[in-house]
């Protein structure tokens, strides 16, 4: 029998924590740096305390593994099944106001993202999928009622011919050996995209494929994954130029970073 999923725990939290990340967006709001140089904002840490209240009162018994605490070094032991919560993806894209940023919060269950949500308030987008449920896009805008929203709609990731494929790529990280990949495996167009969206235009169907050869960490990565996975699609390790299994979750050794990854639609 499939384990619970708790997705409708996650779409709950996601969009309170999106209305409130909603509300300092529409202010004159101050930006930080975290110690490793990065920008965090006061929609980082409140919208990290709704989810971690809100995980901790329904499934006390689940771990958490998320940006800010473990930024500040609150890392829990996390065992076979966690929540991993990425409170604002896109920091930069929220201090740009550009709109592309997200919530993300992903169930990990041996090592795979089996789970997912992935809500980006400031354009009314909401993506949401598990193993074996299907993956689906809602539009829904901070602080609305859920009920009074537009039905959600079930999406697939589509199936590509390897050419002319469309490419998914970040608009903040790009490198030459990106570029060199995305010609190698016939790239004919490109769309770009902030946070864990790239994620989820692969599995809308909108692009083929998302190579990332930057440094990326577990909770930037786990919520997309599952609604990709769940529409179809596939995340696989690239060591050099090759696909080497999927990409998992839990890596404590590296201090919870990816390895260089590809993701895939059908």
């Amino acid at each position: 029998m499939q384990r619970e999923t708790h997705l409708e725990l996650m779409i709950d939290l996601s969009l309170k924590a999106g209305a409130a990340i909603d509300a300092i967006y529409q202010t004159d709001f101050d930006t930080d740096a975290k110690g490793d140089g990065s920008p965090v904002t006061a929609a980082d840490k409140d919208a990290e305390a709704i989810i971690e209240a809100g995980l901790k009162a329904a499934q006390p018994a689940i771990p958490i593994l998320a940006e800010e605490a473990a930024s500040e070094g609150h890392i829990p032991e996390l065992g076979d099944r966690f929540f991993l919560v990425d409170p604002l993806d896109g920091t930069r894209e929220f201090v740009s106001r550009n709109g592309e940023f997200t919530v993300n919060i992903a169930l990990i269950d041996h090592g795979r993202p089996i789970a997912g949500v992935v809500y980006a308030p400031a354009i009314n987008k909401l993506y949401y999928g598990a193993i074996g449920e299907g993956a689906f896009y809602q539009e829904i805008a901070p602080g609305q009622d859920r009920s009074t929203a537009e039905h959600p709609h079930e999406i697939e990731a589509r199936s590509s011919f390897h050419k002319n494929l469309i490419a998914v790529a970040s608009r903040s990280h790009r490198s030459p050996e990106t570029e060199a990949l995305l010609d190698k495996i016939g790239v004919k167009d490109f769309t770009p995209a902030g946070s864990s969206l790239k994620f989820c235009l692969l599995a809308q169907g909108s692009a083929d494929v998302y190579p990332r050869l930057g440094r990326t960490m577990e909770w930037d990565t786990g919520a997309g994954q599952a609604v990709l996975v769940a529409a179809g699609g596939r995340v696989d390790i690239l060591e050099g130029e090759n696909e080497a299994g999927p990409l998992t979750y839990n890596k404590r050794e590296r201090g919870f970073d990816n390895p260089h990854f590809i993701a895939w639609g059908r």
